[in-house]
């Protein structure tokens, strides 16, 4: 499946119709979210490399055509108009890692009319997905206190592909690892797993089990207790360590039941047997709630494994994002539609510590000692720059998430951070707003088609 057709047929359409009519001109597309989920007060930018290889290697070639054609059941030439379009506009955009807000652009797309249209539908795709599981992930992080936490998400994320952005976005937001092998070879962050309840039911006891995992990983291991009964699967999880003298490096995990009680009990089994320096660790419908819970209550677990409720951002699953034209032809655009205003022109958000952003034209000076969040990164449809690093991004998360004010960091009940416009961006609205009003209260058609 080519990523060119990857796309929704009304792109096409309208990509067509615009190269019929020679409609070539620049037009700016911006990328934003309209409004923050239920519960999360910040979000986090992401998915913003992989939608510049996406555009990089963006052109539509003959066989991209043949499948538009069979789409719409035309013949083949009536679709030639798109043969060799390639990307080759300007991006500007906000780096990953960078917290974000509602009505702020993640990125801004100008290019030829008929190039910017038709890179549309991948480009929220990939954006979206990773920004919406980045500020999940960014959340468990939070909520964790600083305890480390792992990617488990794989089995259930939607598609093998998702899996892999998962665990970026878990590296991306400070995670400590990932179960996801291709992942962690690819990004170069630790892979972590143990075992299953499956491997401890094929042998006839929890001690068999644990002994034949330790045979064959001479290493720290991690054992499960908790496939028949916990209490007794942590005494003899600390009797099989004991004997191996495997304790530094070594854990046990919990998968369900009452964590809170299960991991106190499981400590005072381990810390009995000697075994102090052996973590605990907890996995099992974890998410930044139940982290939360568990670190407020002072449960004694050293490292939270959370899957997928993270992995798919099972309470907010997706963003109400738009791409939306914001100028044409060096004319500013909106749209007026009911409940989704857009606002015109193209845009920079300038940020001062201890102020709100400011959502302003690309043109205007910032306030004193703000800075620009958007920065061009593709120009000609190349890359202005090397590629960015996760790690890169996570040093920026992380000075970002310091800036914010405790009220949107908090787990429950969080505030949602609020922008605000620049005087000339609301004043180029309203203009813009007046002359559309206008155009469509004139009965002139000469006069509408002059506006």
């Amino acid at each position: 499946m080519s990523d060119v057709t990857t796309t929704d047929l009304y792109e096409v359409t309208m990509a067509l119709s615009y190269l019929r009519e020679d409609m070539r001109e620049p037009a700016t597309f911006s990328l934003f979210v309209r409004d923050l989920p239920p519960g999360r007060g910040f979000l986090v930018a992401a998915g913003l490399e992989p939608a510049l290889d996406f555009l990089a290697g963006f052109r539509v070639e003959r066989e991209d055509a043949e499948e538009f054609a069979a789409a719409l059941h035309r013949p083949v030439r009536d679709l030639e108009p798109l043969l060799g379009l390639a990307f080759e506009g300007e991006v500007r955009a906000v780096p990953e890692g960078h917290t974000v807000f509602a009505g702020e652009p993640l990125l801004e797309v100008t290019a030829p009319l008929p190039q910017a249209q038709l890179v549309e539908t991948y480009l929220l795709n990939l954006v979206c997905h990773q920004t919406v599981v980045a500020s999940k992930a960014a959340r468990c992080v939070l909520a964790a206190a600083g305890r480390p936490v792992v990617d488990f998400s794989l089995r259930r994320t939607h598609g093998p592909w998702a899996g892999l952005q998962a665990a970026r976005m878990g590296a991306l937001v400070g995670f400590a690892g990932t179960s996801n092998v291709a992942a962690a070879t690819a990004l170069g962050i630790p892979a972590s797993g143990t075992m299953a309840h499956s491997y401890i039911e094929t042998f006839p006891d929890e001690e068999e089990a644990f002994r034949a995992f330790a045979r064959c990983h001479p290493g720290p291991v991690t054992f499960l207790v908790d496939t028949y009964d916990t209490e007794a699967g942590v005494r003899i999880a600390a009797r099989v360590l004991n004997d191996l003298r495997r304790g530094p490096g070594c854990a046990i995990r919990l998968d369900s039941g009452d964590l809170d009680a299960l991991a106190r009990r499981s400590r005072a089994v381990l810390d009995a047997a000697g075994l102090t320096d052996v973590r605990i660790v907890a996995s099992g419908g974890l998410d930044e709630y139940g982290v939360a819970r568990l670190v407020r209550a002072g449960a004694p677990i050293d490292v939270y494994a959370v899957g997928t409720r993270v992995g798919v951002s099972a309470d907010a699953s997706y963003l109400d994002a738009a791409y939306k034209l914001v100028e044409y032809d060096g004319r500013p655009m909106m749209k007026l539609s009911s409940a989704k205003v857009t606002a015109p022109g193209r845009k920079q958000v300038h940020r001062r510590a201890g102020h709100p952003d400011v959502i302003a034209l690309a043109g205007e000076e910032p306030p004193d000692s703000a800075r620009p969040l958007l920065h061009t990164v593709m120009r000609g449809g190349r890359r202005t720059g090397a590629p960015d690093r996760w790690q890169d991004a996570r040093e920026r998360l992380r000075e970002d998430i310091a800036g914010l004010p405790e009220s949107a960091r908090r787990i429950d009940d969080p505030e949602p951070v609020r922008a605000t416009h620049s005087r000339a961006l609301e004043e180029l609205t309203m203009k813009v707003r007046a002359d559309i009003e206008s155009r469509i209260r004139s009965p002139d058609p000469a006069a509408r088609a002059a506006g």
